[in-house]
């Protein structure tokens, strides 16, 4: 089994459904001859030519658009949003023409798009370039939102998003692109979208995040056994719309605690909803109250204090012992 980045994977999922399927294309800004800002579309387009792997011009609004007509007209489109700061501009071809196209046609049309933008803090860019803007996504109606955390799990989910039937938006967390190398099957597999993964067992508490969070989360989970002898479960999303309830549910029933950790602004997000799906069909299995680990509720922060505005595995063990203590 190969060793690969998060990138590479990524890589590795567009080169096999481009061989696989005639009707995928890849298209957005630089994503042709220079392989992508990151280089996550490197040699693509010397590999399946410049009519299927191009670049577009600086707007965004077009790269949506042209994502909608092609998916209409049998193709399953790759639109690459370059950094997701710039997704507003391409908002309103997915939340008002791709999210709307099976319920408007009477399920005669669908979209087969694969929206992808790099997103998450950590690495200190420039404003606009790492905002969490996952709950803006969730909460379109139609859209699927896939929020990988490792590289197995980026190849199987890019592979399932791009065979959807129906919009996908597959958010990459930057931090996590190039920041180990995990075990990556070669050749086809699919992960399927909207199930979470359980990626530590436990018995006295249940964390529930992704992405990057995922990681984060996990030492804080070694942090609270170090500290305090609990055993935390620690489960990865994946999926952020639709949300895996019933792995949710299973673990919260087996705990009976739960805290939720999210990179994003507190108010009305991914944190906030499934605290609600907790209370809605749980609550009599806990024995405190669900809290919550975020950023605050400000602007994304400059990179000079990114470190301090990010959740930390301190401030989640912080959460952890106010939920034991309760």
């Amino acid at each position: 089994m190969a060793q690969m980045t998060m990138i590479q994977a990524i890589t590795d999922a567009m080169r096999i459904e481009l061989a696989r399927d005639p009707n995928v294309l890849l298209f957005g800004e630089d994503v042709g001859k220079n392989g992508g800002v990151f280089r996550a579309t490197d040699g693509l387009q010397k590999e399946f030519g410049e009519h299927r792997v191009f670049d577009t011009p600086l707007a965004e609004s077009g790269i949506g658009g042209l994502a909608v007509g092609l998916g209409l007209t049998g193709f399953r489109p790759i639109a690459e949003v370059q950094f997701i700061g710039f997704v507003f501009e391409t908002f309103d071809q997915i939340a008002s023409q791709a999210t709307r196209m099976r319920y408007r046609s009477g399920g005669r049309y669908t979209s087969p798009i694969t929206f992808r933008a790099p997103f998450g803090g950590g690495v200190k860019t420039p404003e606009c370039h790492a905002d969490p803007l996952e709950g803006l996504l969730t909460q379109t109606p139609g859209l699927k939102v896939v929020v990988p955390s490792n590289p197995y799990d980026a190849k199987g989910l890019l592979i399932s998003a791009i065979r959807d039937n129906d919009p996908v938006f597959f958010l990459e967390h930057m931090k996590l692109y190039r920041s180990f190398r995990g075990e990556v099957p070669e050749g086809e597999y699919t992960v399927p979208i909207g199930k979470a993964n359980v990626v530590k067992e436990g018995a006295h508490l249940t964390i529930i995040t992704y992405g990057a969070m995922v990681h984060t989360s996990l030492k804080a989970a070694e942090l609270a056994k170090k500290e305090r002898g609990v055993d935390v479960e620690v489960i990865d999303l994946r999926t952020i719309q639709p949300i895996d309830t019933e792995t949710i549910l299973a673990s919260v029933r087996k705990t009976n605690r739960a805290i939720v950790v999210q990179e994003a602004q507190r108010s009305a997000g991914v944190a906030a909803e499934v605290i609600a799906q907790i209370n809605e069909k749980a609550i009599l299995h806990l024995e405190a109250p669900v809290l919550r680990v975020t950023a605050p509720d400000t602007p994304y922060a400059f990179a000079q204090i990114e470190d301090k505005w990010l959740p930390t595995p301190e401030r989640i063990v912080k959460t952890i012992n106010e939920v034991l203590d309760f």
